[in-house]
């Protein structure tokens, strides 16, 4: 039976799990929730996120109209409202509900919903806006940018396409450059730190990495506390006498090349005075820029060279990682940031547009056209010639996305040639280059556009009589 005043079993929707859900998941990844932050699931349903959290020691409160009525409304830093939207079947209740969901929250809303190419998964016919199944429960599918923009335009307030499915709303602008400043800036960690010398090696270390100094309001607290009693003179004198100044000075290259990222995807949401940005990000501006306005001019030429075909494809031949083809670059995510900035900011605008997948290996940049997908081969590390799980693309002509799986084909797209999506200097690309270079000389790649499937590449193996065992190519028999 539906509830009072629903038309459809929303209740039946709610499953059981022993995990945690993807957009749990991400948001205690992104949003950095340290033990104490206060998160509501909103519509939790049987409460898996709640436990699951708990455990992770957050302030953690559920509420479900059916299977947790009894929890408490209450206002919390992270709100999770996670596949609640798709099954409110009347529009004016389903944007009264996420309006409900933003009220409560303190610092972010995390927004998921199912999307459209989830649709072939529901049967189910035509209802209002969405679909009843024969178990009378009710979904409405979303495309990826629609959602965000129906968060933002409800919340009234710049949100972020997490993942595909997943959008973050913000209460602050502070809350989300945060954000931003950690999705696109180098790894920032801090070396452990048990006395003052060990606290000197972290800044060290801090200092080859991004190029210059940290102040010490930028440092984990306890580090500043170690650190407390030297004067800044004395501090700068020990570290630069420590540091590497070759890595100091690749460090400052590679944090001008962040900040201009940070200020040219900063554009699409309406740059602020630099008194709006993260502290971190102002000093990287103090330092390697004469002037805020000149490093928002350089990254506004930035912007304008993403346009330029010619100077896209030149930044792709140019590319020190990845393949290049005729169409495309293809490129592993480890090697993703040692990208020429402009494809930096070309992957990253896709991301903005419609979500970057939680799950992917490699990205493939379009140069005909402008589109990026993200490829999923779950097993590249360890087969050598990994299959394709699935892909999820974005056009950025029109915005639209699209997803496609290969879980349940029998003769799934591969890899080869491993070690061209690398950067040179990765550990393993010695390993895949000579399994590559065994494989040309065995005569495996004479007929490449019949080896590009598992059952063409099983041909090719047999005809020239070779089996694989791990990356070692031998004799078969």
């Amino acid at each position: 039976m539906a509830q009072q005043g629903w038309r459809s079993d929303r209740q039946l929707t709610a499953i059981g799990r022993v995990g945690m859900s993807a957009p749990a998941r991400q948001a205690v990844i992104d949003l950095q929730m340290v033990p104490g932050t206060s998160v509501l699931d909103y519509g939790c349903g049987r409460g898996g996120d709640v436990r699951a959290l708990e455990g992770l020691d957050l302030s953690v409160s559920g509420w479900d109209p059916v299977y947790y009525p009894e929890g408490r409304l209450e206002p919390a830093d992270i709100v999770l409202l996670t596949y609640v939207l798709n099954v409110i079947e009347d529009r004016t209740e389903r944007q009264r509900t996420l309006k409900h969901a933003w009220e409560l929250t303190k610092t972010a809303l995390v927004v998921s919903a199912r999307l459209r190419w989830e649709r072939n998964q529901i049967k189910g016919d035509k209802h209002g806006d969405g679909i009843l199944t024969s178990r009378n429960t009710f979904q409405y599918l979303f495309a990826a940018g629609e959602l965000r923009d129906y968060v933002q335009d409800t919340t009234n307030v710049r949100c972020l396409s997490a993942a595909p499915g997943i959008v973050y709303a913000f209460k602050s602008d502070d809350a989300r450059l945060r954000y931003v400043a950690r999705r696109l800036a180098s790894s920032s960690d801090w070396l452990s730190s048990e006395d003052a010398a060990s606290a000197i090696a972290a800044v060290v270390d801090c200092l080859e990495r991004r190029g210059r100094i940290p102040r010490l309001e930028e440092m984990p607290l306890a580090m500043a506390g170690l650190l407390g009693n030297l004067r800044p003179s004395d501090l700068h004198r020990l570290v630069h006498q420590s540091a590497d100044s070759t890595k100091v000075e690749a460090g400052a290259k590679r944090t001008t090349l962040d900040t201009l990222l940070f200020l040219a995807v900063e554009l699409f949401h309406g740059r602020g005075p630099s008194s709006s940005l993260p502290l971190t990000v102002q000093l990287d501006v103090r330092a390697f820029f004469s002037s805020y306005a000149e490093a928002c001019q350089r990254a506004d030429r930035l912007l304008l060279k993403l346009r330029d075909d010619g100077y896209v494809r030149r930044a792709m031949t140019g590319s020190v990682a990845g393949k290049f083809t005729p169409t495309a670059l293809y490129i592993h995510r480890r090697a993703i940031h040692r990208m020429p900035v402009v494809l930096r900011l070309y992957e990253h605008c896709a991301s903005i547009a419609a979500g970057r997948p939680a799950d992917w290996t490699i990205a493939k940049l379009r140069h005909q056209g402008r589109g990026v997908s993200w490829l999923d081969y779950p097993a590249f590390d360890t087969d050598p010639h990994p299959r394709l799980l699935s892909s999820y693309t974005v056009d950025l002509r029109t915005l639209k996305s699209s997803f496609l799986s290969y879980a349940n084909s029998t003769n799934r797209p591969l890899l080869h040639r491993k070690h061209e999506f690398l950067a040179p200097d990765d550990p393993d690309a010695p390993k895949y280059k000579r399994l590559t270079d065994a494989e040309i000389k065995a005569g495996l790649y004479e007929q490449p556009h019949l080896i590009g499937t598992e059952d063409g590449w099983h041909e090719a193996l047999n005809r020239c009589g070779r089996v694989l065992r791990g990356h070692r190519l031998l004799h078969l028999g």
